[in-house]
């Protein structure tokens, strides 16, 4: 049942749908509304939902390369890619739309740092400098995904840019 409400919001997404509310949801996913209404407090959560589910994988293995650097530019390199997809960009501009106001969580955020912090962890236990967590957040996560919603160039010369530029701020490169 999650796979095709997830689905239904992708393909109203993906068509520029005017309105989505969930009705609208349950009808394209088969589900009675109540089932949307009954786990989600209002459409645009759902939106932030699928838009998170799209824009991260669970279990996504994380670079392990033996060097901050490198595991950050593949990192970096792997969102870019992913997150500039069309239907990656269309999930993204929805979720950004769907904030109307400013929140004080944000999944899509949270899985990033967590990831963050495991490779500064793994870092740091090999001896080596590292950036703050809020500074590879600041420096490299959040201009990938400004790029993308205001249509901006994003490749992997640009990511390994910003890689650099956040071990620069730390001394490593440079």
């Amino acid at each position: 049942m999650q796979t095709a409400i997830y689905t239904a919001v992708g393909e109203l997404v993906g068509e520029g749908a005017d309105k989505i509310s969930f009705p609208v949801i349950a009808e394209r996913a088969g589900v009675n509304p109540t089932t949307l209404y009954r786990r989600w407090d209002d459409v645009n959560a759902l939106l932030e939902e699928v838009a998170v589910a799209a824009l991260t994988r669970d279990g996504e293995s994380l670079p392990d390369t033996g060097s901050l650097e490198r595991d950050l530019t593949e990192w970096a390199t792997i969102i870019a890619r992913d997150i500039t997809r069309p239907e990656r960009v269309r999930y993204l501009r929805a979720m950004v739309s769907a904030r109307i106001e400013i929140v004080s969580r944000c999944v899509l955020t949270e899985t990033r740092r967590e990831q963050a912090s495991e490779m500064v962890r793994r870092a740091r236990e090999r001896g080596e400098t590292t950036p703050a967590v809020a500074q590879i957040l600041d420096h490299v996560i959040a201009p990938l995904y400004y790029h993308v919603v205001f249509a901006l160039p994003v490749d992997h010369d640009y990511a390994q840019r910003l890689v650099g530029d956040v071990l620069a701020m730390v001394g490593r490169r440079g």
